[in-house]
């Protein structure tokens, strides 16, 4: 298998979205990449075991993509040899009307993942600077004081905003939290294709909604608010990833083995040692439970 190398995907200066790569060839069968996969994700879930008892990280992953990019079952693929404990996975839809009652932030940092654990965004605080800059009316339902119509949401607005999510993923990388933002780059072709097969398989069309295709209509629009977006926060404490999302099991590898390359070179993250106490005594504790 064609090794993976964690800087072919992470994106350290600015990018042209349209010269991302969509595919990536890992040249071995897709069962083998399966096989791969499994072995890593198992990997993932002891790791995730060590860090509860560590209990000084959280890793947060945040997964973007236009719709059918395969997050959900990327999701189900890569974590599904976790302890249930040890991670949680958030799928933010249409601000509720608590939530509009606070700051875009509020949800999500309310979301975030306790020490020890992973929490999972599918979807995530950026949909405030995407889906919101392709339809900025959206903007009208946070009732800010200073946007009381959509010609108020200037370029001003977008900057604050995007320091607010840099000052954000800051915050919380010193406080402990690890972030992966993985990009879900997904070809208009493939796309196409795959809202076919939501048609035309009668147990897919539960997913296909008419809104997908009037979003796929906004395809540049999205490409050009993306693009600006990873430029203007992919940064050293929470850099983004590019994920060449047309080839699933592809993408469900290569992110489950940056994550782990990644987190095991964390060689601080090591269980706790036993209390002098209670290691000076094992083999008494050991001696009563037998003599019961």
């Amino acid at each position: 298998m064609k090794t993976i190398h964690i800087n072919d995907f992470k994106i350290t200066s600015k990018i042209n979205i349209s010269k991302q790569p969509t595919r990536y060839d890992l040249e071995v069968p897709e069962d083998l990449i399966k096989d791969e996969l499994r072995s890593v994700r198992r990997k993932l879930g002891k790791l995730q075991d060590t860090m509860y008892a560590h209990s000084k990280y959280s890793v947060l992953v945040c997964l973007q993509g236009m719709d059918t990019s395969g997050k959900d079952s990327l999701i189900r693929e890569v974590f599904k040899d976790f302890n249930a404990r040890g991670v949680v996975v958030h799928s933010f839809k249409v601000p509720t009307e608590l939530e509009l009652k606070h700051d875009y932030i509020w949800r999500h940092y309310i979301a975030l993942p306790a020490r020890g654990k992973f929490g999972v965004f599918n979807r995530t605080h950026y949909e405030n600077v995407l889906v919101t800059r392709v339809h900025p009316g959206y903007i009208l339902g946070e009732n800010i004081p200073t946007v009381n119509t959509v010609e108020d949401i200037d370029e001003a607005f977008w900057d604050s905003r995007f320091e607010q999510i840099n000052n954000f993923e800051k915050h919380i990388t010193d406080n402990g939290t690890i972030i992966f933002k993985f990009f879900m780059n997904l070809s208009k072709e493939e796309q196409k294709n795959r809202l076919l097969r939501r048609l035309n398989k009668k147990e897919k069309n539960w997913k296909f909604s008419a809104g997908d295709l009037k979003e796929r209509k906004l395809w540049d629009k999205y490409q050009e608010c993306y693009e600006d977006a990873i430029n203007r926060t992919s940064k050293p404490h929470a850099p983004w990833y590019n994920i060449p999302a047309d080839n699933k099991p592809a993408a469900r590898y290569i992110v489950a083995k940056i994550m782990y390359d990644t987190l095991k070179e964390y060689t601080d993250i090591q269980e706790p040692e036993l209390d002098d106490g209670i290691k000076a005594n094992i083999e008494s504790y050991k001696q009563q439970l037998n003599n019961e």
